[in-house]
């Protein structure tokens, strides 16, 4: 599951339009795509910000299309 670096899901639809901050934590490969779906998490004991979410994003050529 990628890391999103935002404060809070609310900021991350804000972002919609903008190219993805995230951290990768997988040992098995890389979980970025640019055009599909994503799940990923904020965690706040690990990116020091915000808020607990989880969050589908769906990518369109490297940029953000939706957050659910």
């Amino acid at each position: 599951m990628l890391l999103f670096v935002y404060p809070s899901k609310k900021d991350m639809k804000a972002h919609i339009g903008q190219r993805l901050r995230y951290e990768e934590t997988s040992l098995f490969g890389i979980e970025y795509i640019a055009d599909g779906v994503i799940v990923g998490a904020n965690r706040p004991h690990m990116t020091g910000m915000g808020r607990e979410f989880f969050a589908e994003v769906t990518m369109e050529a490297g940029l953000i299309k939706a957050v659910k």
